[in-house]
């Protein structure tokens, strides 16, 4: 009986600490790449304007999902849930200013989960929020139980910032469209610093093999202001950007609430606007080569053939689309769509897509399943593993993403921090993405993903899709949380 009791203790301890005892077979490392603010602006996911050679080779050795969503497009709320696994309703993030522990002290986070395994995790950059660019070089909105040791970088961007152009000079520098070219190579950035640092790590992690790694590598662009070397410049002529040739009829059936920006491209003249798209493509072809230097790293040190690689953005970021709107914020898909890889070592579908909808708040599940550790009980995600063996297997989990209107006072032009705060939420299956504003109230959205990938005909209206938007909001209402 006692021998039972035990055995029944051991059990209920590995649950609760979520540890995994060391085994024979040799643990996977991870290596964990984000970037801040980048949409699936990439030659990968098919931009013709985009200079991403590293990250599209990245592509070529994992599986590239075709439709990753945030939970949250702004970047407290979205990484606060994609580090702990929870979502925004269950951490109660909704700004850049509360820390997810207020809500969830115990919460067992992505890194933790890792130490507990007996890793060595380490951070570099950015993974937890910082108000960019005023904090770079400082842990940020960290949080300290997720790391044994963190690294902070600031580099050229920081330093040149007076010599900025801005042409937003009214709005906080951290979502201004405000851009400067520097000299050099790009290494003497931030992200640049961050990439060596993460190559130094790796190189000591190649002389203790016996000791598995979870290095997070955190980098800062093409969050704004879009700051990157001239190099980086000339690759994107000015004279191949323009503003997004939309269809203008759509605008109406948007519901007033969706849209932040006002008054459209915050009312900058269009050549500055064709300026500010070049930097920031520049600022994505600069992260991109820092990507390049890690995994280059990796191969060298011969460390790939045991080492995870995820690369993923904590969000979106629109680019003029819907009619002049900018950043984040929004529920549109180039807001709350991200780009995300997972090469998994040997992997027999790496160099494939998958179509189907997938969350962030999935990676922590993901990650914990492919290293062969014991998934926390309380993760909201589900691990995307059968979707890494067949990335067109069935999946009927659909994707959620959810949005404050006036949560804290916005740096955003248009929005008046004395409304009442309402919530907006999506939800997206293979087929359809369905919103709703303030539980409906305030406006719905219907839009049919392989149709009007684009989001330019709202069908919430239309009586020949009344089953559609019944189904989903049933799907909606089942994951909406009220606390």
């Amino acid at each position: 009986m006692h021998a039972r009791l035990t055995l029944l203790a051991i059990a209920a301890f590995l649950l609760i600490t979520n540890y995994s005892p060391v085994s024979a077979a040799p643990k996977l490392n991870v290596l964990f790449l984000v970037a801040d603010d980048l949409n699936t602006r990439l030659g990968c996911y098919g931009d013709p304007l985009a200079f991403s050679p590293n990250i599209d080779r990245l592509a070529k050795r994992g599986v590239r999902f075709e439709r990753a969503y945030c939970q949250y497009p702004l970047c407290n709320p979205s990484r606060s849930s994609f580090m702990s696994g929870l979502r925004p309703d269950t951490t109660r993030v909704f700004e850049n200013v509360t820390h997810f522990r207020k809500a969830v002290p115990d919460a067992q986070t992505m890194p933790q989960t890792f130490q507990r395994a007996g890793y060595s995790v380490v951070r570099a950059g950015k993974l937890y929020h910082y108000a960019v660019p005023m904090q770079i070089g400082t842990d940020g909105f960290d949080d300290a139980p997720s790391w044994q040791r963190t690294i902070n970088p600031s580099g050229r961007d920081k330093t040149e910032e007076g010599s900025l152009l801005n042409y937003t000079p009214k709005i906080g520098l951290g979502a201004a469209l405000a851009w400067h070219a520097t000299g050099g190579d790009g290494t003497d950035h931030t992200d640049g610093l961050i990439a060596g640092e993460v190559v130094k790590l790796l190189e000591q992690h190649a002389t203790q093999p016996d000791r598995p790694f979870f290095i997070a590598c955190g980098f800062f662009r093409p969050h704004v202001p879009c700051i990157a070397s001239k190099l980086f410049f000339d690759l994107h002529p000015v004279e191949k950007f323009s503003l997004p040739n939309e269809p203008q009829a759509h605008l109406a059936k948007i519901p007033r609430v969706s849209p932040l920006v006002n008054p459209p491209n915050y009312g900058v003249a269009e050549p500055d606007i064709r300026q500010f798209l070049r930097a920031y493509y520049a600022s994505v072809s600069q992260m991109d080569a820092q990507v390049g230097r890690v995994v280059d790293a990796l191969d060298r040190l011969k460390l790939a053939d045991k080492t995870i690689i995820v690369f993923f953005s904590d969000h979106g970021w629109l680019l003029g689309e819907h009619g002049g709107q900018w950043q984040k914020r929004s529920l549109f898909e180039e807001s709350a769509r991200v780009p995300l890889v997972i090469a998994v070592p040997g992997g027999k579908s790496n160099g494939k897509v998958s179509p189907r909808p997938v969350e962030l708040v999935d990676l922590h599940p993901t990650l914990a399943d492919l290293a062969g550790l014991l998934i926390h009980p309380a993760l909201e995600g589900k691990s995307l593993k059968p979707l890494l063996a067949n990335p067109q297997a069935a999946w009927d989990k659909p994707a959620f993403t959810q949005v404050t209107r006036n949560a804290e006072v916005s740096l955003t032009v248009g929005v008046d921090p004395k409304k009442k705060s309402l919530m907006g939420r999506s939800v997206r299956t293979d087929r359809w993405c369905y919103i709703e504003w303030d539980e409906g109230q305030a406006g719905t959205e219907l839009y049919d993903a392989q149709a009007d990938p684009k989001q330019y005909r709202n069908l919430a209206d239309d009586p020949k899709h009344a089953k559609v938007v019944a189904s989903l909001r049933v799907k909606l209402a089942a994951k909406t949380v009220v606390h």
